[in-house]
């Protein structure tokens, strides 16, 4: 059995890879918004914040009731009950990952949990 999962982050509106790639520790969506599109709902969560990398283009997310403009480059990281929004620019694609892990529960990363060899 192979230790590793490849994907293609084709142009799909949304991809979860949870799904393609059989993650265990956290949930990653890959996503792309048309010019002027927004997704279609506001969301929180329970248990989990998101962190959102903006890897191309513009536009804005409302976050609790403010508005706040992103682009390619930006991470934004938000917390469980915070009610959210994203939206392409009316001029503008946009694509984004956004990572769902659960609040406070990192142990150990990087140097800590890497076995140097």
């Amino acid at each position: 059995m192979s230790n590793y999962s490849k994907w293609n982050a084709k142009q799909d509106p949304r991809t979860e890879l949870h799904d393609v790639l059989g993650l265990t520790g956290a949930e990653i969506s890959i996503n792309h918004l048309p010019a002027g599109v927004g997704v279609p709902f506001v969301h929180s969560h329970k248990k989990n914040e998101e962190i959102y990398i903006i890897l191309s283009g513009k536009g804005t997310a409302v976050l609790d009731g403010e508005t706040v403009e992103f682009s390619a480059g930006d991470v934004i990281k938000v917390a469980p009950k915070a009610k959210r929004q994203f939206s392409a620019a009316s001029d503008s694609p946009v694509s984004y990952a956004c990572i769902q892990v659960r609040e406070h529960s990192l142990e150990e990363y990087t140097g800590a949990d890497a076995v140097m060899e």
